[in-house]
Order: structure tokens, then sequence, then C-alpha cells
């Protein structure tokens, strides 16, 4: 059995190069380590969406043989920097095999001696990506055949972002029929406002009519995931979540700040409503100190927090081995959507995975040639090589980045996705 290596044109075509092998087949005249130690990283570009709710940024790793790979390093206000970081790090792989992904991750972490958290992660996690996505493409492969197969032919989504407009009970029961109408099985949503810590009587009771009134709106059959955003301590966090349990939310997200486990942990213990957490951790020790005290079983690794896929894979056997689900966090780019996608495909213990995607704005699809799609609430899964998708540079110009570019979640109004002003 031969693979035949092919670089990857612009618009996505495959053209003919060299050949090359996996381990155990022969290929005429070349062995796997030589053909594998032609391809070698020679560039990294960058280029930023300007989403306005959250600038987009994107890297493309080039090899000397014209094969290249896409990621993403998105996050929140931060793209500037991030960019700035991936340039920082491009001296430390310049001339590596991008075969090579536990040695590329330690350069980029490890032998940098910082601690940079998810800023430094995001760097290079853009990195990783898109070597990943060079590795499929060189193997002719999609990245989750590359981690033991297929375990999901398509992937149950969740709908976030859906219900932009005024923060009342109506609007949000509205827009929510609306997104059940389109096939999705699942909505998650934040109904508290710029509340933070703690919420007055006023805000307690038009949260709960908020997710009551959303109940309603889609019957029982529909998941409610609830948003918490990091916004709570433990007491108020307790008494929303014993106060709506009768609507039968499958999770309460975040309810305290993710930086403080023994926080979490106590929430865990005492809500009758399942905690999810996850999304801004960067790295596995952190989850491995969440895990030791088997309380929380919704984990959502988000994979450019943690430097990329294959750490976010790691940690999904880590929460496997405690019995645990996973849904990755998914709220960045449509590269990013892309990424989990494959991840989500690979994982015995997804559970569901977040969609943005349908809920930005409408030239998002332009961006990315094969994006990430939803019918009826579901993901197919695709069998196109490497990520399965591509940048579209020209379009990616028409929307530059803006400063201005994110959501304030602790301003009133931010729902609305209009410019929250400071």
């Amino acid at each position: 059995m031969v693979f035949t290596r092919r670089s990857m044109s612009f618009g996505g075509k495959p053209e003919p190069s060299r050949a090359s092998a996996l381990p155990g087949y022969e290929v005429p005249g070349a062995s796997f380590s030589d053909v594998m130690d032609a391809v070698k990283i020679i560039g990294i570009e960058t280029y930023i969406a300007g989403n306005p709710w959250k600038n987009w940024l994107f890297a493309k790793v080039i090899t000397d043989e014209g094969t290249y790979g896409i990621g993403e390093g998105t996050l929140n206000a931060f793209s500037k920097t991030i960019e700035a970081a991936i340039h920082e790090l491009k001296p430390f792989i310049i001339g590596m095999d991008p075969f090579q992904i536990e040695t590329i991750s330690q350069r980029l972490i490890r032998d940098v001696y910082s601690e940079g958290a998810q800023i430094h992660m995001c760097a290079v996690a853009a990195i990783e990506i898109a070597c990943w996505d060079i590795i499929g493409k060189v193997c002719n492969q999609p990245i989750y055949n590359l981690w033991g197969g297929k375990c999901h032919g398509k992937l149950r989504a969740y709908a976030n972002g859906w219900y932009r407009g005024p923060r009342t009970p109506e609007s949000f029961a509205e827009k929510a029929k609306g997104v059940a109408k389109r096939g999705y099985t699942a909505l998650k949503f934040d109904p508290f406002g710029s509340t933070w810590r703690t919420l007055s009587r006023e805000e307690f009771d038009l949260s709960l009519d908020i997710i009551t009134a959303v109940r309603e709106a889609v019957g029982p059959s529909v998941d409610l995931l609830i948003e918490g955003h990091c916004r709570f301590n433990v007491p108020t966090a307790v008494e929303f979540a014993e106060a709506m349990h009768s609507q039968r939310p499958v999770w309460f997200e975040e309810p305290v700040p993710h930086n403080n486990t023994a926080a979490m942990v106590e929430v865990a213990r005492r809500s009758p409503v399942p905690i999810a957490t996850g999304e801004s951790l960067s790295s596995k020790q952190q989850f491995a100190d969440l895990l030791k005290h088997d309380v929380v079983h919704f984990l959502q690794p988000e994979p450019l927090n943690l430097g990329g896929l294959f750490a976010a894979r790691k940690i999904a056997d880590m929460v496997d081995a405690h019995f645990g689900m996973i849904a990755p966090h998914s709220a960045q780019g449509p590269v990013c959507s892309a990424a989990c996608v494959q991840l989500n495909a690979s994982l015995p213990n997804f559970f569901i995975h977040e969609i943005f995607d349908e809920f930005n704005e409408p030239w998002e699809k332009d961006i990315v040639t094969n994006g990430v799609h939803v019918v009826d609430g579901y993901i197919e899964v695709s069998d196109r090589p490497g990520l399965g998708i591509d940048l579209n540079i020209e379009e990616i110009l028409k929307h530059p980045y803006q400063q201005e570019n994110h959501i304030p979640l602790f301003r009133t109004g931010w729902e609305t996705r209009e410019k929250v002003q400071y």
C-alpha cells in the first residue's frame, strides 16, 4: 500500500509530488525516513479577519516542497499580541520536519522557558494545528485517521451565539424557536447580562425567567446548556443552580472563575445541575488537578488555549480515564471549528460540538473553503485530507483587523453584539 505525497495548491487541488510510504510499506528507491526528512518548514504567514465580536487570527505554515497547512490562534482581544508571538516563535521551528509534533511543541513551550498561559499557547496552537494539516495532506488522510480513526460519522452540535438582541425572555424565546426549527437539539446561552459575583433579586429573577421562557419555547426534548462565563461566587452559583434545576439544563458552564479549582469543585459537589468547565485551562496539569476531585464530568478543552490538537487529544484520554465526557470549546473562527471536528470525530467520549459559525457574520463562509456545515443539528465528518478546509486570503483581506472587535461580557448590552463603549 503506497501513499503518494501531495502538495495542496491554494484552491485545494492536489498536485503530484515525490512518493512516500508509511512504515512497513515499500517505496522503491527511498526509505520512509529519507522521504519524511525532505519536508522542512520554511516560513509562517499570519492573517487577521476582523470579525466584529472577536478578531480571528490565522496562520499558514509553509514547507520547502510547497505543501502548507493552516491553523488558528484566536483569543478574545489579543489577536495582534498572539500574531507577534507566532513570529517571535518562528525561528524555533524553521527547518524542522512538521511531522515531529512533540519536538516542535517542546521547542515552542518548554524551550522558551516562559509561562505565557493562553496567549503563549494560542500562538503555539496556530503552528501545531497547521503542522497536523500538513501531515494529513502529505498522507492524504483526514487528521482523525492519524489518531486511531473515526469514532463518529456525524457530530451532534449545539448552537451558541444565536440570542443576539435584547435581554428579555420574549427575545430569547423567539430566537430559540428559530434555532430549534433548524434542527438543533441543544442550545447554549448566557442569560445573566453583565452581572459579576452576585445577582440582585431582580437580576436573579430575570435570568431565571429567560431560561424558563427558552424551555417553554423549545419544549422538553431540546437540551439547554447554561453559560456562566466565570461570573459568580460559590453561594450565588449554588443558589441559582438549585433555582434552575426544574428546567433540566444539561450543564451549568463555568459558574465560578476557572482558575479557582477549589470553588469549582465545591459548586460541582453542591449543585443539582452538572458543572462543565475547562475552556480556559492552558495545560494538562491543570486538568489533572481538576480531575483528581472526580466531581466534574463534562470537560471542555479548548485546543487553542492548550497549544494545539495533540494536547487536547491527550486530555480527552485523561478525561476518559475518569469516566468523563468531552465537549471541546469552539467559540473562535472557522479553522478552529474544523480542527475541533477532527478532534471530536476521533474521541470515544465525545459528547457534543459547539457551533457559532451559523450565527457569526455571513461572510464567514467566504473566508474558508469547505467550512464546517450543520445539517439538522449535526455535522457530517468529511474525509478530506488534513483539516479538510483552506483559507481564502483574498476574502480575509476584505475584513481588516479592528481593535474594538470583542465582546465585553461585563458591560450592559454585550449580548446584542453591537459596539459597547467603555
